[in-house]
């Protein structure tokens, strides 16, 4: 996993680089606006599209004027902008590409932009060494850069925008930042949603190797991390091997969870399926799913007898008898959502009893609930890291970028995911997918690794099919699809 650091760190960053790779940060600096340039190129704009491109007199700026000058020699007509009165105050690198601007490049003050002669606006005025509320001039800057009613592009961050910590003020608000290396810590967080837009990571070539001398809680899960995570099954195996599990979920009127939840659970592996559910509800899962198993609430049940539990889809409110049965006659990690939850906020004294390891996960309104209300998401971040470390639990925290909070105090953002995801039952599916996975014997930080990953995968595989009309059943539908992309057998 890449180790997310400081933008205070990124400078120290860019020297161990070119010292280890042995190139010069010039050469640094080109390697970033090389991979802007092929990200661009790709993004089917037009080579008759006029770019606009704003840059300031740090790197960020030499960064706006490589990725310029590489525009330009793909056809690309460009004006850039300068976000200040002198070039005597250039960082050697940006004075570089300065010297560099091709014949042809216009170059004019910030004051002279006129927007409705531009197709697209690339912002490289500020980078991660701001501190503090902008200046006058800077904000006058960052309004002229909004004013534009067409695509605005952020080169590593929005102009204005701090690198860790949470904005208070107004920042240039970008359809798309396009971040180097590593996402900034204030692009993850969903109160920055309108400035950061959509995000893109490039590589630029920094080995991970030289991310693990900077210490940090905060990581970000990519693609290529899964497959450590996940287990193999030889050919001898069978459904015991691939776990027992129990869902208790559902209730008059809202047995359609239990449905996902379970189906999900069959669908990412799981052998063998029960459900608890009311007595008179049992058809509809033997109809719905027939693989599945159920058992009922009035029954007696060996909760010893499953390998994973999850609780909560669909529960009802009313259920916290059942909820503390669970936790004195079953020692191992279970899952928690939904219903559970608020249950649990209802009754706090219970997150003593909740099995050690156990996964809770909210979304943002069920974390408050739970928690209280907070100022930002690093405020949040920062409780949410505390109460698992301290109650040694691992907390889901659902949203666009979802944070993985485990035990031992370490944070990992999700990369996969689309916003076609934010409608029912997608939360009873994940909930299915993590019981799943603990079932079949990972580890409660692999489950949600795996779990959560997969889960935002197979949710852009539908999006791409469904788009908006995607439903939470067309992401179990994908779920398989998601093991293929990965590799995984």
């Amino acid at each position: 996993m890449l180790r997310i650091i400081k933008g205070s760190e990124v400078a120290t960053l860019d020297e161990l680089t070119v010292v280890h790779q042995r190139i010069s940060s010039f050469e640094l600096m080109e390697r970033a606006a090389l991979s802007f340039v092929n990200w661009f190129t790709n993004q089917a704009m037009s080579k008759s599209s006029r770019v606009a491109i704003f840059f300031g007199p740090g790197n960020n700026g030499g960064d706006g004027l490589a990725i310029g000058r590489l525009l330009h020699k793909h056809g690309y007509s460009i004006h850039l902008f300068s976000c200040f009165e002198s070039n005597s105050g250039l960082s050697s690198d940006c004075q570089k590409n300065f010297e560099l601007i091709p014949f042809g490049v216009l170059n004019s003050s910030w004051k002279e932009f006129q927007k409705e002669d531009f197709d697209c606006v690339i912002d490289s005025f500020l980078g991660v060494g701001i501190r503090g509320e902008l200046r006058h001039q800077a904000k006058n800057i960052v309004s002229k850069i909004n004013s534009f009613p067409g695509k605005k592009i952020a080169v590593d961050l929005p102009s204005g925008l701090p690198a860790d910590t949470s904005c208070l003020w107004e920042c240039v608000q970008a359809d798309i930042t396009v971040t180097f290396a590593f996402p900034k810590l204030s692009l993850l967080f969903p109160e920055h949603a309108k400035y950061s837009g959509e995000m893109v990571v490039l590589d630029i070539g920094i080995p991970d190797s030289i991310y693990e001398q900077f210490n940090s809680y905060f990581f970000f899960l990519r693609e290529i991390d899964l497959c450590a995570f996940h287990k193999t099954f030889h050919r001898f195996s069978h459904k015991g091997d691939f776990g027992k599990v129990l869902l208790v979920a559902g209730s008059k009127g809202k047995m359609g969870a239990a449905m996902l939840a379970t189906k999900s659970a069959l669908r990412t592996g799981s052998g063998l399926v029960t459900c608890l559910v009311p007595e008179d509800e049992r058809c509809s899962i033997h109809s719905s799913v027939p693989e599945a198993m159920a058992v009922f609430y009035d029954s007696e049940i060996n909760f010893s007898a499953y390998d994973s539990i999850g609780i909560g889809p669909g529960l009802g409110l009313d259920k916290l008898v059942l909820l503390e049965r669970v936790f004195d006659n079953f020692p191992y990690p279970v899952v928690l959502d939904a219903d559970a939850l608020t249950i649990l906020a209802r009754n706090p004294y219970l997150f003593a009893k909740i099995p050690k390891g156990s996964i809770l996960t909210p979304h943002l309104g069920e974390f408050e609930r739970l928690f209280g209300n907070f100022e930002s998401h690093i405020d949040r971040l920062k409780f949410a890291q505390d109460f698992c470390v301290s109650h040694q639990l691992n907390l889901v925290l659902k949203g666009a970028n979802t944070v993985i909070c485990l035990s031992d105090g370490r944070q990992i953002f999700n990369s996969s995911g689309c916003r076609h995801m934010a409608t029912a039952g997608v939360g009873d599916v994940l909930t299915g997918m993590l019981t799943s996975f603990l079932g079949q014997g990972y580890s409660p930080e692999a489950a949600m690794i795996c779990g959560v990953f997969q889960h935002g995968l197979a949710g852009e595989l539908a999006g791409m099919e469904k788009v908006r009309s995607m439903i939470a059943s067309d992401l179990i539908d994908q779920i398989p699809a998601s093991f293929k992309k990965l590799g995984v057998e």
